[in-house]
């Protein structure tokens, strides 16, 4: 019998794949769902947190377990809906995890998964052996935002998929880490939401060098956090972790003096200006004034979803 990953095992399973280097399994076209809940040794051998969370057809066939958490799924089953990790294991693909998920979390918990599939990092799951200080790894996107739009798309009468589709407004490509998507969000989401509302920016997209910045660089091209490519405005998260040392330093001032020569202004964002609902506003308002863009968010009301927003993210 084969089991049928969904929820937040499925997530867990995608957040582990580093440890897979098989590819990423293959996408499968099912009939239907089993009706019944597989066996308790049957889940125990799949690694992953207890209690499972499973998928069946129909409510009958459930059974109180202290094993799996059994969620009931009718309806059709599109291609891409799973993903065949083993013989007797399918799990929900990113896509389907994805719209899971906006059953059991808030929409900016949705936003900020969504941006973490599209990204290029996951998140440690809980007693990772290979946590770091980071709380991240780097691995390539799981999915996009096309492919989430289109797959959401495709299943309009599942439980969530209204809270997905308002997610997917706000939903960028190629966050590099957490600070990065919480920084994005917290720049871009519209006023209602408590961002301040920027038009989305490109996520590390690639600078060629002009002939004249090759002078004075050896690099091929350079990638900023946040890229405004029509005003020639970046916006970059210094973080403690990776940019201390007299020889990172000299190289963030080597880096943005030639993106100076580009024409790319570079602003930082640091941790503490993050953190700081006061200090983030002052970079917002130099930020504006580069993009051209005036700040016109009314209070109590833009304070009080602000305040909610960064509570949710920090």
């Amino acid at each position: 019998m084969k089991v049928f990953i969904s929820h937040r095992s499925a997530l867990e399973y995608w957040r582990l794949r580093r440890t897979q280097h098989n590819g990423p399994g293959e996408r499968k076209l099912l009939a239907s769902l089993p009706g019944t809940p597989p066996a308790t040794a049957q889940v125990k051998r799949t690694g992953l947190t207890l209690p499972l969370h499973v998928l069946l057809s129909d409510p009958i066939g459930r059974w109180r377990s202290q094993t799996m958490k059994q969620h009931v799924f009718i309806g059709p089953t599109p291609f891409g809906c799973f993903v065949a990790a083993k013989d007797d294991l399918m799990v929900s693909s990113p896509e389907f995890c994805f719209l899971q998920m906006a059953s059991e979390l808030s929409l900016v918990e949705l936003i900020e998964l969504g941006f973490e599939l599209c990204g290029e990092y996951s998140l440690f799951v809980e007693d990772d052996p290979d946590v770091s200080e980071s709380g991240f790894y780097n691995r390539k996107a799981l999915t996009s935002t096309k492919k989430l739009d289109a797959f959401v798309a495709r299943m309009p009468h599942v439980w969530g998929q209204l809270k997905a589709r308002r997610a997917l407004r706000y939903l960028l490509d190629g966050s590099a880490s957490p600070m990065e998507t919480k920084l994005a969000i917290l720049l871009t989401l519209p006023y209602k939401l408590g961002g301040y509302g920027f038009i989305p920016p490109k996520l590390n997209s690639r600078l060629m060098p002009s002939k004249t910045a090759k002078r004075t660089s050896s690099k091929g091209f350079y990638s900023c956090d946040l890229y405004w490519p029509d005003y020639g405005v970046a916006v970059e998260y210094d973080s403690d972790l990776f940019h201390t040392g007299s020889t990172r330093i000299a190289d963030d001032s080597k880096r943005r003096n030639t993106l100076a020569l580009m024409g790319v202004t570079v602003i930082t964002v640091t941790k503490q200006q993050l953190y700081s609902s006061r200090e983030l506003e002052k970079v917002t308002k130099i930020l504006a004034g580069f993009l051209e863009k005036r700040l016109k968010y009314k209070n109590p009301g833009f304070s009080i979803a602000h305040r909610e927003l960064r509570n949710q993210l920090l």
